[in-house]
């Protein structure tokens, strides 16, 4: 599994771009914007991490210009492009690879099962921080996590088998069959720690603070509810434990929401924090705190 295709030239696009094509994969990396993908085949990908510089050779593309063979297919858009940027490269079906999403809130992994077939389909979630520096250019400091499985559950040789690729290219990842446990841990985490940090324009590090804290708790004790009901069993304690060492050891990062409003770009509230709140009216789950974190938000994108 060696020819990687990745949608998405974002951080976190770029990173595991980056990192697999510094371990040996054969990477294409596709975007709308044909500057940016212009730059990165000009250049490269440079990488900023804990053991310094590299600079990774990728491919890089419009989703017509992709052709097969291809093993993975990676989406990393922003959730309100899921659906386009699936579409966009519908034309690779007929390459029977794996495809995979480790994006942000719900509702990606539906969008992709409307165009690839569902034996191909991988989802999960990571935690490695990125921030995009430059145009070609991603930082990443911190260590990191992923979890996959199949949709909507199981964790066969296919998933194995991507996960030790990540692991080839030093990227911690394992194979779950419960995936969908780690995903809404990931919501949680993001619907509160990464809308506070937009709403109050601090850096992860900057909500390590009784008051950030309390915050916090408010707003994830609802999604547990909000899990319960579904029929998720969250592990409270392990997702408790992923907020404090954000909180201790990703101090610096800003992320994604907040760099959406510091560039004054539309954020992804909605399929996130607006996505819960959509199971929680199913459920007639009042959720207040989540309900107002969002809000603001929303009126942060307003400005």
């Amino acid at each position: 599994m060696k020819r990687i295709v990745i949608v998405g030239a974002g951080a976190m696009g770029c990173l595991f771009a980056a990192r697999l094509a510094l371990a040996g994969s054969a990477v294409t990396v596709v975007d709308v914007d044909p500057a940016r993908l212009a730059l990165i085949a000009a250049e490269g990908i440079v990488l900023h991490d804990d053991a310094g510089e590299h600079i990774a050779c990728v491919e890089a593309k419009l989703a017509a210009e992709v052709t097969g063979p291809v093993d993975l297919l990676m989406l990393f858009t922003k959730g309100m492009h899921s659906a386009a940027a699936v579409r966009s490269v519908a034309h690779l079906v007929h390459t029977e690879c794996a495809v995979l999403t480790l994006q942000n809130g719900l509702g990606n992994v539906e969008a992709i099962a409307e165009v690839f077939p569902a034996a191909h389909i991988l989802w999960g979630v990571t935690d490695f921080p990125a921030d995009l520096e430059a145009q070609n250019a991603v930082a990443s400091h911190g260590a990191g996590h992923i979890v996959l499985g199949n949709y909507p559950d199981g964790a066969d040789e296919l998933a194995g088998k991507v996960a030790g690729l990540f692991a080839s290219a030093g990227l911690h990842a394992v194979a779950d069959p419960q995936a969908i446990i780690a995903v809404w841990e990931k919501v949680a985490f993001n619907a509160a720690l990464n809308a506070l940090c937009t709403v109050s324009g601090l850096p992860v590090g900057g909500l390590d603070h009784p008051a950030g804290r309390r915050a916090a708790k408010a707003v994830i004790d609802e999604i547990v509810t909000i899990t319960k009901a579904l029929g998720v069993a969250i592990d409270r304690p392990r997702l408790d434990d992923k907020v404090r060492f954000a909180l201790a050891n990703h101090r610096t990062h800003k992320p994604s929401m907040l760099q959406d409003r510091i560039a004054g770009r539309a954020t992804e509230i909605e399929s996130i924090n607006g996505a819960i709140i959509a199971v929680a009216d199913e459920h007639a789950i009042p959720a207040p705190a989540l309900r107002l974190l969002t809000d603001l938000v929303r009126l942060c994108e307003g400005k």
